[in-house]
């Protein structure tokens, strides 16, 4: 059984009750889609809250065939002799179940398409797909951009600041899964460097270049900052799309520019909490107290 596959639609049955009694509220975001590559200014970019809990773990936020469909639509120039993501296709290979509330099993296949890989890998390890597709960009441009050196180190897994990243886990797929589980494994064990609550968080991996307090106010923003643990300084958000200054950081910034240039408000929730924070994903978990949390 795959990760949230059956329970997850036990899931939507509860939304739906949800949805009934709230019709004409609004509360299923839709994917919005916009051609222009341009990321959004910084305007309203909060270092606590770059993605609300619901957006991060939706996993259903998009299927394979939106997916693709997305990956189209990109203003694609390759670096190389890359292809676009949208025409991207990988043998991958079967990944372990790893625990209850971890990643599902994923089963390997020949000739999987780049949509498929993040669909796939999404479904596994409870990460919205549009969360794999900003990170791929953040980190290597592959949607606009796409090159050999990229497809290699596509979610920048394993690439640390002060090192060339490590061999084993290159590869498309190998990355793409990578990340998911990274995340699946910040938001089992929580307690780490950057969790929820008031955190300092520097600008640089040059510590002269100093940091400040941020208050996390989630799982999801959390996870970001394990895996980028840097915010942008005021250079940074003064001249976004530029190199700030010499302290300047901007994965974090990127990743929630280029989020809500594509899909919308970042911190947007789809239910009421009202009803039931755990429709929203709060704390990155699917309504444990309903009894829907699955067991691989």
């Amino acid at each position: 059984m795959t990760y949230l596959g059956t329970p997850r639609r036990r899931l939507v049955a509860l939304a739906m009750l949800v949805t009934l009694a709230v019709l004409g509220a609004g509360l299923a975001l839709a994917a919005s889609v916009r051609t222009p590559e341009a990321a959004t200014d910084p305007v309203g970019f909060a270092p606590g809250a770059i993605i609300s809990d619901y957006n991060f773990y939706n996993a259903d936020a998009l299927n394979e065939r939106e997916i693709q469909t997305f990956l189209a639509d990109r203003s694609c120039i390759p670096r190389d002799d890359s292809p676009c993501l949208a025409d991207y296709e990988e043998n991958t290979i079967s990944q372990p179940a790893q625990g209850e509330g971890h990643c599902a099993a994923y089963p390997g296949g020949r000739n999987e398409s780049a949509a498929r890989i993040i669909a796939k890998v999404s479904e596994a390890c409870f990460i919205s797909p549009k969360v794999l597709l900003v990170l791929l960009q953040k980190e290597q441009s592959l949607l606009t951009r796409p090159s050999a050196s990229g497809y290699l180190r596509a979610t920048g897994y394993g690439c640390p600041d002060t090192a060339d990243c490590d061999a084993a886990y290159f590869g498309f797929f190998n990355q793409v899964y990578r990340a998911a589980w990274q995340f699946r494994q910040y938001t089992q064990e929580p307690e780490r460097a950057y969790k929820v609550g008031s955190v300092r968080v520097g600008f640089n991996p040059d510590a002269s270049c100093g940091a400040s307090a941020v208050t996390i106010e989630n799982q999801a923003t959390a996870n970001l900052y394990n895996y980028t643990p840097y915010q942008p300084n005021a250079a940074a958000l003064a001249r976004p799309g530029t190199e700030g200054d010499g302290c300047s950081t901007h994965g974090n910034l990127n990743f929630w520019r280029f989020y809500n240039q594509w899909f919308g408000s970042s911190e947007a929730v789809g239910y009421p909490t009202a009803f039931a924070s755990c429709l929203n994903l709060v704390g990155g978990q699917p309504c444990r107290e309903h009894g829907l949390l699955p067991t691989p």
